[in-house]
């Protein structure tokens, strides 16, 4: 009986530890990551930062990009030195489907912290996978018309194409779905992009799809608070200017973003627009403190993860330097700096300008993140880029064909 008390004791150590296991994908485990199952997340987190340098530290706030198709010496140097917290994967990088998966396992190979790999696939005209030069893999509609046939269920379906398709590559975050309410006629850069013209259509139909995403091993991403619906000015190019008032925008534009918050949201992504009239400035919401932390934070009551559109785009390069887009967007309350102007350029900034216990603050943060929801699968093969099965869920999609 003793030993048999002694043995159901071990099991049950053993079936909880497991839980904070850090999980990734099990043809990409890091070389250099130790494997410790009896540690909680707490102190997985704990005693990895006492470990990082301040460079280290920093460099989990970036989310780099690399326009070649293969990780040569210059972005394997990257990864093993600066050590990223993410990657996102761009037109260029994406070739055919072997070369991709062996890309993205790379990455993770010379990690020694596990990466975000992340990648814009959204649906209609922003979806990556499509650069894919093999496999032929299914296209995914836009939102707009998942939208208009008002089916949650469908909008689950749909979220787990898009992730059986992201787990072929080892893809585990995708930046996606747009909560966007097309309320501009004139708006060409979210248009079709967005599920629908009401917060109600929208909040439904991006939760239930961000749900079918998560059930199914891909992190969501929300986007691009507080809402990019109501201006014809793309951001790549220019700043564009919201004129509406905080309450207008509790109204309407913050309705999907409270909605996701409140089916759990684990990470939102802050656009690149202007909202004078609550800011009282013309500075753009991500690199804003009343936007990021007042509104998202205290208000929203958002814990989550924020990341911040590409910081490569003419709203904010056409006027601010890097040192003032990175310090502004930390001091904001961001925690994830997208496609950064230089990885140790921007180390180098973030190290002179903020403080390390506010750089603490968004690691401890990116890490709990990475050992908690970066799931552990085997990739997919790649008939999971076009099945029979995916087919039929997406010829339910109005016009779709």
């Amino acid at each position: 009986m003793k030993k048999k008390s002694i043995l159901l004791l071990v099991i049950g150590v053993i079936s909880i530890s497991t839980l904070f296991f850090l999980q990734i994908p099990n043809s990409q485990k890091s070389k250099d990551q130790p494997v410790d199952t009896t540690k909680t997340i707490a102190e997985h987190v704990k005693e990895t930062m006492e470990h990082m340098t301040l460079d280290e530290k920093i460099g989990q706030m970036l989310i780099v990009y690399y326009t070649n198709s293969t990780v040569d010496d210059t972005l394997k140097k990257t990864i093993e030195e600066v050590g990223p917290g993410g990657f996102i994967l761009m037109n260029n990088n994406i070739t055919t489907f072997e070369n991709t998966k062996k890309f993205v396992s790379d990455l993770q190979q010379y990690s020694k912290i596990p990466m975000m790999i992340t990648i814009d696939q959204e649906g209609g005209t922003v979806q990556r996978l499509q650069n894919l030069t093999d496999g032929n893999p299914l296209y995914i509609p836009y939102m707009y018309d998942l939208g208009k046939t008002e089916d949650k269920e469908l909008a689950y379906q749909v979220g787990k194409v898009i992730a059986e398709q992201l787990k072929t590559v080892g893809v585990n975050i995708t930046f996606a779905p747009v909560v966007d309410i097309y309320s501009n006629p004139n708006n060409t850069v979210i248009g079709k992009r967005s599920f629908g013209s009401t917060p109600e259509l929208v909040s439904k139909m991006a939760c239930s799809l961000g749900k079918g995403l998560e059930d199914n091993g891909i992190i969501a991403t929300y986007k691009h608070f507080p809402g990019h619906g109501d201006t014809a000015v793309d951001s790549h190019s220019d700043l564009p200017i919201i004129s509406k008032t905080y309450e207008e925008l509790k109204e309407l534009e913050l309705v999907p973003f409270q909605n996701a918050i409140a089916n759990g949201a684990k990470m939102i992504m802050i656009g690149h627009l202007a909202l004078p009239n609550i800011t009282g400035n013309h500075v753009p919401a991500s690199l804003s403190k009343k936007i990021v932390t007042d509104i998202l934070k205290q208000d929203l009551g958002y814990e989550g993860l924020v990341v911040t559109d590409a910081l490569n785009m003419g709203a904010l390069t056409k006027n601010y330097s890097d040192e003032d887009i990175y310090t502004m967007a930390i001091d904001a309350g961001v925690d994830l700096l997208l496609m950064p102007n230089g990885s140790r350029n921007a180390i180098s900034i973030i190290k002179e300008k903020i403080s390390e216990e506010r750089i603490n603050e968004s690691v401890e943060k990116i890490l709990t993140f990475k050992y908690t929801y970066l799931k552990d699968y085997e990739l997919l093969d790649s008939s999971y880029l076009n099945n029979n099965q995916q087919q039929e869920i997406l010829n339910q999609v109005e016009g779709y064909h």
